[in-house]
């Protein structure tokens, strides 16, 4: 079994994130891929402070409760999907910050990228690579890009395209392929060790 979390990276108030990550996870839920499961996953559900700021002493415990709870989410998962948008040419300070506070959870596994911005998010998911690349992440060659422009009615009501399935499908078959071989890797790794 595979267990794949669709992770929504913007905690932006009004933010168009919600609608296109509900269709990613509509989207891959109706493939029905046999032995593979998604999660929803909404990074506005963790207050996470921000990594290396100090917390009032009044609010340790929670932090720290918080910080347990993300890193054992993204633990579960044998691979990711993305949703992010793009913001002055790169990805989120949200979701940036969320990752930092993650290594060995994430490490050996698959991620796939649904972006949406003025060019799909494309410079997000670029500079999401690097940062993949230190925290041993695989990312997969294929995303799925939504235009502000033309995805988004009023650059608000989400309206994808028919042809972004095409890429949908296309992501979804390499992170579960790169999900699948990475477990293994995990799993062999852990015998070893």
């Amino acid at each position: 079994m595979l267990n794949i979390g669709i992770i929504l990276g913007s905690v932006r108030q009004g933010r168009n994130g919600e609608a296109v990550a509900h269709w990613m996870n509509d989207f891959a839920a109706a493939r029905n891929d046999d032995g593979v499961t998604y999660e929803l996953v909404d990074l506005a559900d963790y207050n996470l402070p921000m990594l290396g700021a100090e917390v009032p002493e009044s609010q340790q415990q929670e932090a720290e409760s918080t910080i347990q709870a993300w890193s054992e989410k993204m633990a579960s998962f044998d691979g990711y999907i993305f949703v992010v948008p793009e913001y002055n040419h790169a990805v989120g300070g949200a979701l940036k910050n969320a990752l930092d506070y993650l290594k060995p959870e994430v490490a050996n596994k698959a991620a796939g990228l649904v972006g949406y911005g003025s060019l799909g998010g494309t410079r997000a998911h670029e500079n999401l690579r690097l940062i993949f690349g230190e925290l041993q992440v695989a990312d997969v060659q294929t995303a799925v890009t939504f235009s502000l422009m033309t995805d988004f009615e009023n650059f608000s009501l989400f309206k994808p395209a028919a042809y972004h399935e095409n890429n949908a499908n296309g992501m979804l078959d390499q992170v579960i392929a790169w999900s699948g071989a990475l477990k293994t890797v995990r799993e062999k790794t852990a015998v070893n060790a």
